[in-house]
């Protein structure tokens, strides 16, 4: 069976500095797939090259199936990943509401009935401009923003930054959801609460490259900090 996301041998990083050395993970349908490491140790690099962010310098990476390596970050996006960054997750002068309907021409907010459900205080400040929302409230924002696409997977860079704990778990229902639904995730992320809820899979990256990679254990909190540790 053809993996949803194949990425074989992936190196990348910034002008003539190489980030990201050889990299290979998947995801299969139905999948959340974590990155973790320490800070600095390339993961947002590598989904950044993943979601047509950067150019890689060598490697491969395929979706559905077919090799989407020389696409654009638009065309990423039209072969069905999404991706929500890190930094620069909300425009801070538009309002919620605006930034949640900006890319729809239908301005529909039924798309986002059961992610309000979740995060109803979202729902409550739309007309509130994203720039004025905290840290964790704009990464909120920006997850539920990813969710709404229909892609089949989702990237997410920390989500859970900044976000209190009452958010995380909601997160990570939402995640838990989806994939029952069918949908994958390949997600950057530090909080180790929110991959052992969700994981099916995790890497473990280090200067660049994956040095330890392990499938859903009982332990697996324990089996990654202990790595975390070395």
């Amino acid at each position: 069976m053809t993996a949803l996301l194949q990425v074989d041998n992936l190196s990348g990083g910034y002008g003539d500095v190489t980030v990201v050395r050889d990299v290979s993970i998947s995801a299969d349908r139905g999948q959340a797939v974590f990155i973790t490491g320490r800070n600095g140790v390339g993961k947002s690099t590598l989904v950044k090259l993943i979601a047509g962010q950067l150019e890689p310098e060598s490697g491969s990476i395929a979706m559905q199936g077919h090799d989407v390596t020389a696409l654009p970050a638009h065309g990423r996006r039209q072969s069905g990943i999404g991706y929500a960054p890190q930094e620069s997750v909300v425009f801070d002068t538009l309002s919620i509401l605006e930034n949640l309907t900006l890319h729809y021409p239908d301005r529909d907010l039924e798309r986002y009935h059961d992610l309000f459900g979740q995060f109803p205080r979202i729902e409550e400040r739309l007309q509130q401009t994203a720039g004025t929302l905290s840290g964790g409230e704009k990464k909120i924002l920006s997850f539920c923003r990813a969710l709404a696409e229909d892609t089949p997977l989702v990237i997410l860079d920390e989500p859970s930054e900044g976000v209190q704990p009452e958010n995380i778990d909601r997160m990570a229902r939402v995640i838990l959801d989806e994939k029952a639904n069918g949908r994958s995730f390949l997600i950057v992320e530090q909080n180790l609460t929110l991959v052992e809820e969700a994981a099916d899979h995790a890497y473990l990256l280090d200067h660049g490259a994956c040095v330890f990679e392990t499938g859903r254990t009982d332990n697996l909190r324990d089996v990654l900090s202990q790595r975390l540790q070395i």
